[in-house]
């Protein structure tokens, strides 16, 4: 018996979420499909991967009225891509209903002519799309959206990075006054709020904390580039086992294909995701990933975000992403659902501070390194900074010397703890000395 049986569903959205498997709802599940029901706003700051898609749309589609020929919710995302996937995923909850369910799906890059003619003759009781090719639609009078009384903002903080939120803004503007908004995003920035306020009375606001920053279902490695061809490197990696689905990340669209066309010239079947590909061929190339038509992905961060790509055993980021939060985005791709995963970073000199502030986040690695075609334990790459402190500490015996120093003795006697500091410290910087004139020497017969 699935627990979706506390939030009262209809027989069909319970049927259909059996059929997919999903026996106990998600922590943001929990907390906010009773608060949905009940007709308030809400805002869920929620880590990807957590479940907010269904979170929302099993409220509005468990209540859609199908006998009201009308615009009931609209939910905005700001990627073709994540539209595409909760499109498919609001298709698949309606099939079951057992009553005409109308989804329409609205993104940049489609046939907007034709859209606006299907509408003069139905409106869709669900939209999804991206926030231009909606308003596009509205302000030509085709999609009467004043009719509806949900709007969902899906990755808010994204929408507002790529700068689609004044496209939502009108949007809204033209909804009504009782509007129930529902924003969802993994973080919500300053510069998000005044929009909030301005639109959302007294929301229900939750954030619902990770217990850990990345699923313990995850290994999570990092291996030093060091000198070696970094694309020879990812092809090395991803050939060592047998991933079932292995995503490669690079922060632009030109390294992308670089790491493709590498990779497809070793003979392996990549498919590319980046935002210079054309909206019809990003389309086709995601159903033939969801179809496991390929093995290997190669992506920017367009990737790493809300979309939900199943059964990624592998993550490689061949570079550290510019902005640190998409480490969590793109390592999250894998170790979903209770699966095992391995995530692999590659790193160089100039992004240790990057790596450090993933550490101080409380992102834990484990250090490896290629040896002869196998992955195996490697040392702490702080190790020699950690030496260096120890060794900089004094020796059990002046120790206790500074600590007699701290205590009322004779005059005579603090003389000679000084003196036997002091004494202790010129041996030290002798020994230096003698260390630095040997690596020199050393280095002056290697250039002979």
């Amino acid at each position: 018996m699935t627990q979706f049986n506390c939030f009262n569903l209809k027989p069909f959205m319970l049927e259909a979420l059996t059929k997919k498997g999903f026996e106990e709802p998600t922590a943001v599940q929990k907390k906010l499909i009773p608060v949905i029901f009940n007709g308030r706003s809400v805002v869920g700051e929620s880590q990807t991967g957590s479940g907010k898609t269904h979170t929302f749309l099993i409220p509005i589609m468990n209540e859609l009225n199908t006998k009201r020929d009308e615009v009931q919710a609209i939910i905005t995302t700001p990627s073709r891509e994540l539209a595409e996937q909760i499109y498919q995923a609001a298709i698949e909850l309606a099939s079951f209903s057992g009553e005409e369910m109308r989804v329409a799906s609205y993104v940049g890059g489609t046939d907007k002519k034709r859209q606006i003619e299907k509408l003069k003759n139905q409106q869709p009781h669900l939209v999804i799309g991206t926030p231009g090719r909606i308003l596009d639609l509205i302000e030509n009078q085709a999609l009467k959206s004043y009719t509806a009384k949900t709007l969902v903002i899906d990755e808010a903080d994204m929408t507002l990075d790529m700068g689609f939120l004044e496209e939502v803004d009108k949007i809204a503007s033209t909804l009504p006054n009782n509007l129930q908004m529902l924003v969802f995003s993994a973080t919500i920035p300053e510069k998000l709020k005044p929009f909030l306020k301005k639109y959302m009375d007294n929301p229900v606001v939750e954030h619902i904390k990770s217990s850990t920053i990345i699923s313990d279902t995850i290994e999570n490695w990092l291996i030093p580039n060091k000198g070696q061809n970094q694309n020879q490197a990812i092809y090395s990696l991803l050939t060592m086992g047998n991933p079932y689905l292995a995503m490669v990340f690079a922060n632009t669209k030109e390294r992308v294909d670089e790491i493709t066309e590498y990779l497809k010239a070793q003979g392996l079947k990549v498919a590319k995701i980046h935002g210079g590909i054309q909206p019809r061929e990003r389309k086709r190339v995601m159903k033939s990933i969801q179809n496991l038509d390929y093995q290997y992905v190669v992506a920017t961060d367009l990737a790493a975000r809300g979309i939900d790509i199943e059964g990624v055993s592998l993550v490689i980021n061949a570079e550290v992403p510019r902005d640190l939060e998409f480490f969590i985005h793109r390592v999250g791709r894998t170790g979903r659902n209770g699966m095992s995963g391995v995530a692999i970073t590659l790193y160089s000199p100039q992004d240790e501070q990057a790596i450090g502030e993933l550490e101080k986040l409380g992102i834990k690695f484990e250090p490896k390194i290629i040896r002869q075609g196998e992955i195996v334990d490697s040392y702490d790459r702080n190790r020699r900074t950690q030496r260096e402190k120890s060794q900089k500490q004094l020796d059990p015996k002046m120790i206790g010397l500074v600590k007699k120093k701290k205590k009322k003795v004779k005059p005579a006697y603090k003389k000679k703890i000084k003196y036997a500091i002091s004494e202790n410290d010129r041996q030290k910087r002798k020994v230096e000395r003698r260390q630095t004139d040997r690596s020199k020497r050393k280095s002056r017969k290697q250039d002979y």
